[in-house]
């Protein structure tokens, strides 16, 4: 007969875990809501949006607005992803561009 060999043995890469693979938020990081500058929404129209959603001051939701017509974009609120879903939302529905990230400093 003839000779009988074993077969060469298989190399197995460690492929990356779920984990590895699907970037999971840190529960320990708060998430933002970013408003940004856009041509078409007057600056007193932005202020009074922060005043009347956010509850925020004079003062404060002017310097909010002008940090969205300057820099391009600013971020009026914190909290929780949903928190920041509902707040991006409401944005949209006042007709103002937001968005939401994780707030990674």
């Amino acid at each position: 007969m003839g000779r009988v060999t074993a077969p060469a043995p298989l190399e197995i890469e460690k492929t990356e875990s779920a984990e590895e693979v699907f970037a999971v938020p840190e529960p320990d990081v708060p998430w933002v809501t970013i408003v940004h500058n856009d041509p078409v929404n007057l600056m007193s129209y932005v202020t009074y949006v922060f005043q009347t959603y956010f509850g925020y001051s004079k003062d404060k939701a002017t310097k909010l607005m002008l940090d969205v017509h300057h820099k391009g974009r600013a971020v009026v609120s914190s909290g929780t992803r949903e928190e920041m879903e509902r707040d991006v939302q409401a944005m949209h529905g006042y007709g103002l561009w937001a968005t939401l990230q994780q707030d990674r400093k």
